[in-house]
C-alpha cells in the first residue's frame, strides 16, 4: 500500500480575490486557483523566472499580453484552454465576472516585476513570498 502525501492548500487572501495554492513549496511545479472577483485585474507583471499556463474555468476575463506594456494584444480566454506566458513577458488579466482561472507553472521563484498595480503594490521578491505563502 502507498502512503500517499498530505493534501495541500493555502489560501491567500488578494486585494483582487483568493489565490489558494494547490502543491507544497517544495514541489518542482505550483498549482493554484485564482478566484477573481468582478471588475478587478490583476497586476501588469512579468516574471523573472516563472512561466505558466493560464486555464479558465468560470467567468469572463481578458488577457492582456505581450513582449512590453506598449505591445499587448487583448484576447478573451476560453473556457478550458490553455494560455501559456513565457517568463518575462508582460500580462495582465482583466475579470469583467467572478471568475475562477487555473494556473500551473514552474516554481514561484525570482522576482514578480509589477509594472502597473491597481492597488499600490511593490514588486514581489523571493523573499516576501516566502514570508507570504508560508
Amino acid at each position: 500500500m502507498h502512503n500517499l502525501p498530505p493534501a495541500q492548500q493555502n489560501i491567500i487572501d488578494k486585494p483582487w480575490g483568493q489565490e489558494i495554492i494547490l502543491t507544497s513549496p517544495s514541489s518542482p511545479y505550483t498549482g493554484k486557483i485564482l478566484k477573481i472577483n468582478s471588475g478587478h485585474r490583476l497586476s501588469l507583471q512579468a516574471h523573472e523566472e516563472k512561466e505558466e499556463t493560464l486555464t479558465l474555468f468560470s467567468g469572463q476575463v481578458t488577457l492582456a499580453i505581450g513582449p512590453d506594456p506598449e505591445n499587448l494584444q487583448e484576447t478573451q480566454m476560453k473556457p478550458l484552454h490553455g494560455y501559456t506566458i513565457p517568463k518575462n513577458t508582460t500580462h495582465r488579466l482583466v475579470c469583467h465576472e467572478d471568475c475562477i482561472v487555473f494556473e500551473a507553472s514552474t516554481p514561484e521563484k525570482g522576482t514578480t516585476k509589477r509594472i502597473e498595480d491597481d492597488y499600490k503594490r511593490s514588486d514581489e521578491t523571493q523573499l516576501e513570498r516566502e514570508k507570504t505563502h508560508g
